[in-house]
């Protein structure tokens, strides 16, 4: 029999099943897989799309949804200009239409749930964070994780009402909400330092310049290099 490592590993139909507005530019699509696999929070998918000429584009998304047993994933993505593959998602599927995509991949930046985990994200960098806060939510251990989120206003913040609860710190760099205690700036020293227990693996997710300044800060307050994991994508951060 295939194991299910080599087998995530093939390209497989995946049918877009609903498709959800979660902030300005940013969707996320629910899709139903063929050949379902189960994935950890942390990893992503490939998703390939074909012309009629041959022609192919393609690019990695991070898994949202929590594992569940389900055999469906959602994958939130930002619309980029001149982004192939998330402007064709984004002005072009609708619900019905199916996909290519292969995953789940990644084991670095994979969260079990089997210890405390301090989550720093910044804009897109929420995708993968938030999956990794459903599970633990999912296990009843919500005290497991402690997130940090870096966005530039309020309307930045993905999933709605999920993103509040004490395990949640949102930082605006921007605009901040009336009447937050917290004035909107950079994140700083003392956004995580409190969040630190000592013992966690922390994940970083975010722009290379965002993910390096939170990277320099957990060391700042503490946090082993060995214990930090780093996720970079492309120049959306905050």
């Amino acid at each position: 029999m295939e194991t299910t490592s080599r087998r995530t590993l093939r390209w497989q139909l995946a049918t877009v099943l609903e498709i959800r507005d979660e902030a300005p530019k940013v969707r996320t699509f629910r899709l139903a897989l063929a050949e379902p696999a189960t994935h950890l929070p942390g990893q992503y998918y490939v998703v390939r799309l074909t012309a009629e000429d041959g022609y192919t584009a393609q690019r990695s998304y991070s898994v949202a949804s929590a594992p569940d047993g389900r055999a469906e994933i959602e994958l939130t993505v930002e619309r980029l200009d001149d982004g192939e593959v998330s402007e064709f998602l984004h002005d072009v599927v609708v619900p019905g239409d199916v996909l290519e995509v292969r995953g789940p991949v990644g084991g670095w930046f994979a969260w079990d749930g089997s210890g405390p985990a301090l989550l720093v994200g910044g804009g897109s960098g929420q995708v993968p964070l938030v999956a990794m806060l459903r599970h633990a939510r999912a296990l009843g251990r919500p005290d497991l994780v402690r997130m940090v989120l870096s966005v530039r206003t309020p309307r930045g913040l993905y999933y709605g009402d999920e993103l509040r609860g004490p395990e949640v710190h949102p930082v605006f760099t921007k605009v901040a909400p009336e009447g937050s205690a917290r004035p909107a700036g950079r994140l700083r020293l003392d956004d995580v330092a409190p969040l630190v227990r000592g013992g966690e693996t922390a994940f970083v997710c975010g722009s290379p310049a965002f993910a390096d300044a939170a990277a320099a800060l957990l060391a700042e307050a503490g946090l082993p290099a060995a214990a930090i994991r780093i996720e970079q994508f492309g120049p959306t951060g905050s």
